[in-house]
């Protein structure tokens, strides 16, 4: 290096990254005296850089293991950067096919820092269907993709989320208790869909699955939206089929491989 750059240098701002980059090497996380060790750091100064990192919500604690891991946060910050760039190409093709399918919109959400977002659709072609702004955000309480990822979350994940949401009452349909949403959460688990069965709008079906990625990880979801005329009890079921298969081939193709249990 030579004078000019190493005048430039920010020697914590190197540290801090690079701290980011081995936490992003190691999934389940790593403790202080782990990472000190990793990248030859003194305790104050991985401490420090730590502490202030979490003050800023890029990385998480746990308690029990003593663990510091990547935040959601990041994982937000990844997904702007993305834009149009990987995963939005991987996901764009299959919205259509599925569109093709079942006719009704068909879109494609992230996880924010508290809420879901909203990233892309494919139109559905009926002569009335529904149309959403790309980052408009939707509740993760009563909306069918904010359902499908929160089931799948690990546990730590999901409790962070749980400890921000308010449960708000859109109708006598709607989730308001965490004892009523956890109940919920499991029969996902089983199903391998969520419904908002009018839940946030009255009239107003949506059907949602996860999408994993190589992790394992639920990354996001996809689902259709379109009116309970049209959404039956066996339109639904059959949905709901298709939406899950193209689901899986959006996770292989961003390199989940499914264990058998």
């Amino acid at each position: 290096m030579d004078n000019k750059e190493e005048k430039y240098r920010v020697p914590s701002l190197e540290k801090g990254l690079s701290i980011l980059d081995c936490l992003s090497r190691n999934n389940k996380g790593m403790t202080l005296q782990e990472i000190k060790e990793e990248l030859e750091l003194s305790q104050t100064t991985a401490y420090r850089i730590m502490n202030t990192m979490m003050r800023l919500e890029f990385l998480t604690y746990d308690e029990r293991s003593r663990c510091y891991k990547l935040s959601l946060k990041l994982l937000t910050l990844g997904f702007r950067a993305l834009n149009e760039h990987q995963l939005i190409e991987t996901v764009l093709p299959h919205l259509q096919t599925l569109r093709d399918q079942v006719r009704e919109t068909v879109c494609f959400g992230v996880m924010g820092e508290e809420k879901g977002v909203f990233i892309n659709q494919a139109q559905g072609s009926y002569p009335f269907s529904f149309t959403l702004a790309p980052g408009k955000s939707f509740e993760l309480h009563c909306s069918a993709p904010g359902k499908a990822i929160m089931a799948y979350l690990p546990n730590s994940v999901r409790e962070k989320y749980l400890l921000n949401m308010d449960f708000q009452r859109f109708n006598e349909r709607t989730i308001t208790s965490r004892e009523d949403y956890m109940k919920e959460l499991r029969k996902i688990l089983r199903l391998g869909y969520a419904i908002d069965n009018e839940e946030e709008l009255t009239g107003v079906i949506c059907i949602a699955s996860p999408v994993f990625d190589y992790r394992g990880y639920p990354c996001g979801s996809i689902w259709i939206s379109g009116p309970k005329g049209r959404l039956t009890k066996e339109v639904i079921e059959n949905n709901a089929v298709l939406i899950k298969e193209e689901a899986k081939l959006i996770s292989a193709e961003l390199g989940y491989m499914q264990t058998k249990k």
